[in-house]
């Protein structure tokens, strides 16, 4: 996979699909990523692990390739692995390789990426997600560098490689829940480069806009459409909770509908836009009223209520975003438990419910069980039962 750069200068995007000929870079100009920039910079030379810490899509997979770019191992392979949502016999297999007839479908021995990044960078995303054996599995290769394949019964090679993980996750409080093992965590902590949201650095948003306006115009052979300022305040005054990931997909949104035309509020997309009405500045007889309103949705609920009130798809709401790791596991639960809720945990109304045609239970839940967000149904159905009595026992009540 060619590396993701933008751009010439010192110019780029915390993102990491979008490709041209040139360096890999950060578009930029608050201090945050100034202090980034800097971070990088001093971090990059050594053979340190690195932990890189960040909500999901900020961009952590292209500060590892910036810190691969800039060391002395820029010349060796930097090979990368999503741990969330794999089994351990898997996520294994992929880390340290196997041996044939290992499991069924081992049909020839397999290196692992940890041996075909000799020398390089292995970038493990999701770190946090990994399940207590594989911690474990993990930590023994940290401390001894001996690549065991499964399936084997002795250490088949030493490497030298260096180790750059990532996670959205606050790993400090989950060493102090156990989840994590704090060994572990001070194995992999070593350097800590800490990725600030969109939403903190605001400044940074129009120069992004504009890099993925003429990315995505370059891209899909289209006239560059023209964002006007309303529409940038806009998009600028946005919580942004997918982050850059979400603002990528965003602007190629608006480049393919908008042809090539100005942009008004009017045209961004809903999820955006919102109502542009309660954008406007209050009056001052109306400040105290504001402190009251209503808290900021969150994304999870913008998205049960396309699935609910708009009757979109899971399959084109949900499924995109997860699949491109703009929203996490629990986000997934949290959708999941709403649909459970309000079927009294039956999956298979949970399947009309969110829009999907009644052939598709098998494939839904097994896409569930892979990512392990298939919760189990009968507390919901608890729940509905012990309504269901309380309302016997009041209606019982007025009745006497």
């Amino acid at each position: 996979m060619p590396l993701p750069t933008a751009g010439v200068g010192r110019e780029s995007t915390l993102s990491s699909t979008v490709a041209h000929a040139g360096a890999v870079h950060l578009v930029g100009r608050s201090d945050a990523i100034r202090a980034l920039e800097a971070e990088i910079d001093c971090a990059a030379p050594s053979d340190a692990k690195i932990l890189i810490t960040g909500e999901t899509g900020v961009g952590k997979e292209l500060v590892a390739r910036l810190v691969h770019k800039r060391s002395a191992r820029a010349s060796a392979p930097l090979v990368t692995l999503n741990c969330a949502g794999l089994p351990d016999s898997l996520l294994e297999s992929e880390l340290f390789g196997h041996v044939r007839g290992s499991f069924t479908g081992a049909y020839r021995d397999k290196p692992g990426i940890l041996e075909a990044a000799r020398n390089g960078t292995v970038f493990l995303d999701e770190v946090g997600e990994m399940s207590p054996r594989m911690q474990v599995v993990l930590l023994r290769f940290l401390e001894s560098g001996e690549i065991q394949r499964v399936g084997a019964d002795r250490s088949h090679t030493r490497v030298d490689v260096r180790l750059v993980t990532a996670t959205n996750r606050d790993l400090e409080k989950e060493v102090a829940n156990g989840t994590f093992r704090e060994d572990l965590f001070f194995r992999l902590n070593v350097i800590r480069l800490l990725i600030p949201p969109l939403r903190e650095r605001a400044d940074d948003i129009p120069l992004l806009v504009d890099y993925y306006l003429r990315t995505y115009s370059q891209m899909h052979r289209v006239p560059q459409p023209e964002i006007t300022p309303d529409a940038l305040d806009i998009l600028i005054a946005h919580r942004w909770p997918g982050n850059i990931r979400q603002l990528k997909n965003v602007i190629e949104r608006i480049v393919l509908k908008a042809g090539g035309g100005v942009v008004n509020p009017g045209n961004l997309p809903p999820d955006v836009a919102g109502n542009i009405a309660a954008r406007k500045p209050a009056p001052a007889t109306a400040v105290a009223q504001v402190a009251d309103a209503t808290p900021v949705r969150s994304h999870v609920d913008e998205l049960i209520d396309l699935l609910l009130k708009n009757r979109e798809s899971f399959w084109s709401a949900v499924y995109p975003l997860f699949m491109a790791r703009d929203m996490t596991r629990k986000d997934l639960r949290t959708v999941v438990q709403a649909g459970l809720e309000r079927t009294n945990g039956n999956y298979r109304l949970m399947v009309e419910l969110f829009n999907m045609p009644p052939e598709d239970y098998k494939r839904f839940l097994s896409f569930l069980r892979k990512h392990d967000c298939l919760l189990p149904f009968q507390r919901f159905r608890t729940v509905a039962a012990s309504r269901l009595r309380s309302a016997a026992l009041g209606n019982t009540g007025t009745g006497a």
